[in-house]
């Protein structure tokens, strides 16, 4: 996170504490309103690896996701499950 927001970084390390993808957030940055459940590094990894590995164009990026072990200290990032980027009345992916 550029801008650490502590609220934030407290919900953020209650959710990788926890191991769960239940809390719903939603952030502005960069001008984009991000929607969507936040996941743990692990969770977030693991989706990702098993959605690149269907891929026949981007299986053989798969394994980059399920390498590397979460850093100590507050979370730097937010992992999002299910997110959507809302742009005016239209919502990406539709």
């Amino acid at each position: 996170m550029s801008k650490p927001d502590e609220l934030l970084i407290d919900v953020a390390a209650l959710v990788e504490s926890g191991h769960s993808n239940k809390m719903s957030l939603t952030v502005v940055t960069g001008g984009a309103v991000i929607t969507g459940r936040l996941a743990p590094e692990a969770v977030w990894r693991q989706r990702v690896s098993e959605v690149l590995a269907d891929s026949a164009q981007l299986s053989e990026f798969a394994a980059v996701f399920t390498s590397a072990a979460r850093k100590e200290g507050p979370p730097t990032h937010l992992h999002f499950h299910v997110a959507r980027i809302l742009q005016g009345s239209v919502g990406i992916p539709e």
